[in-house]
């Protein structure tokens, strides 16, 4: 059973020497800096404000790591996309995100884009990365709020067009702020653990 209300912050990886590296799952969280990363995180874990929350996009620029219940871990990677960050700033995540993937210390891939909008070219990197790991990963397309019904299954085939989506990586509609799609995602994290939840 996974309590995944027993939430720690662990630590801010700045360098690969900063990677836990054990058995523990890590399932690992990415979007754009301001699709929700964050909201949607708080509204797995049940938390109002545990993963930070900011007006200020681009804030998040270490990869962050969560212990939850001594069982596994979430990994918070930094926003990107995001204009007004320098060029170093940019090659800085852009060599942190190679280490972190070149390790293979990743169990299952989180990408979250803004369901009103088609994914930009910056979406299509990251899934490009998740491809590459050649492990699984999920694509959660929050603000499912702000659009209409009507609208779903046009917006839903777009981004798994623009993607380039492999047929076993599923598309979850979600909404941090009203909470549809939560028992989805976690049900798909908790398969890839082997864990049921006790949320």
């Amino acid at each position: 059973m996974l309590n995944l209300h027993n939430a720690v912050f662990l630590r801010s990886a700045v360098k690969e020497a900063d990677f836990p590296d054990d058995d523990l799952p890590q399932i690992v969280f990415a979007g754009k800096s301001n699709v929700g990363k964050s909201s949607v995180i708080n509204k797995l874990l049940g938390r109002r404000n545990f993963a930070r929350v900011s007006a200020q996009p681009g804030k998040t620029i270490h990869i962050n790591y969560f212990l939850i219940d001594e069982q596994l871990y979430l990994v918070d990677l930094p926003g990107y996309g995001y204009a007004r960050v320098s060029k170093a700033e940019q090659q800085r995540w852009g060599m942190l995100m190679e280490e972190y993937f070149a390790r293979g210390l990743l169990t299952l891939g989180v990408q979250i884009v803004d369901i009103r909008h088609k994914p930009t070219r910056d979406d299509v990197t990251m899934a490009e990365w998740f491809r590459a790991s050649e492990k699984p990963w999920i694509i959660v397309a929050n603000k499912l709020d702000k659009i209409k019904k009507s609208q779903l299954a046009d917006r839903l085939a777009e981004i798994r067009q623009t993607l380039l989506l492999p047929e076993e990586v599923p598309v979850i509609p979600f909404s941090a702020e009203k909470g549809m799609g939560r028992d989805e995602v976690l049900a798909v994290i908790l398969e890839h653990i082997g864990k049921d939840a006790h949320t």
